[in-house]
């Protein structure tokens, strides 16, 4: 049911504070896998930029941005099906070269499928929060990828808890999926019971097997709210990937719909608007920029 004006208000009321988060891509486009919304694989050639391993320095140069433009978050995001050793140990030295410049960011990896052990050992180097998105309902996965199951990702969700990380966890909407499939994937999104939900949307690619995003604007509203129904224990819900071509100049009434967090600057493989321009947005709207992360799940 359609909610009405004054209710509404009432879910922008309630929301004060916006939590920025800055993405740092370092390996693009090495991924073996099959996900037919995913440019980062190498079986579809889309043109993006490829690399095995970013450099430290200049990882940390982009932490420091981050944080210079209000992010409370920094992720480290490699490409591939999960951490193999030499991976493991990448991601362990950028988060401990972040950690030592004592910026107040919360280091987030997002490495794909990864066990029990090798989460202790991101622990130990100072990752705080792992991001491991279920994608979509666990019927549907095999109609956008085949080259690993689903429930490989909802077992490394919960790796996560085991091993005293913070939950990152959400998914894509638009890739063709229907409307019961969106509801199965927050039912298990929800009985993971993540401190933050990012909601991607698909942003179409003339190199992918999917060609488009069928989601209307209004209907990608809708999936915020209920995205906040569904998965009320979440800290935050993320508006992430697509936020600029889903919503265009109507992009900041997410807040109105329920979000209270979004990826400020750059994409994976997709650019974002300027963090100036959004800030300055935010802050005209009334808004606060979290200068801390709160939360306590």
């Amino acid at each position: 049911m359609k909610k009405t004006l004054k209710e509404r208000k009432v879910i922008m009321s309630e929301i004060k504070t916006i939590f920025l988060c800055a993405i740092s891509n370092i390996e693009s486009g090495t991924c073996n896998e099959d996900c037919k919304f995913c440019t980062q694989s190498v079986r579809y050639k889309a043109d993006i930029e490829r690399y095995k391993s970013k450099e430290i320095a200049q990882i940390v140069i982009e932490a420091k941005r981050a944080r210079a433009n209000k992010a409370i978050g920094f992720c480290l995001v490699t490409a591939g099906r999960g951490l193999t050793k030499k991976r493991l140990k990448f991601v362990c030295e950028a988060a401990r070269a972040v950690k030592a410049l004592d910026l107040g960011l919360k280091i987030i990896a997002c490495n794909g499928i990864a066990t029990l052990e090798q989460l202790l050992e991101l622990k130990s180097a100072g990752v705080d929060n792992y991001n491991h998105n279920l994608e979509t309902a666990e019927e549907f996965y095999p109609e956008i990828c085949t080259s690993h199951p689903w429930s490989e990702r909802y077992e490394t969700c919960v790796n996560v808890k085991k091993a005293g990380l913070k939950l990152v966890c959400g998914g894509i909407f638009g890739l063709g999926e229907s409307h019961e499939n969106r509801i199965s994937m927050l039912k298990s999104i929800a009985s993971l019971e993540p401190m933050n939900v990012p909601i991607n949307f698909f942003h179409p690619n003339p190199a992918l097997p999917l060609v488009e995003n069928p989601l209307s604007r209004d209907e990608a509203f809708d999936l915020i709210e209920l995205t906040r129904k569904m998965v009320p224990s979440a800290h935050k819900i993320m508006v992430a990937g697509g936020r600029e071509l889903m919503f265009k100049e109507d992009e900041y009434k997410i807040f109105e719909r329920g979000a209270n967090a979004f990826v400020i600057g750059d994409y994976l493989t997709t650019a974002g608007k300027t963090p100036a321009d959004d800030i300055e947005a935010i802050e005209a709207l009334g808004y606060e920029i979290a200068k801390e992360c709160m939360a306590k799940a």
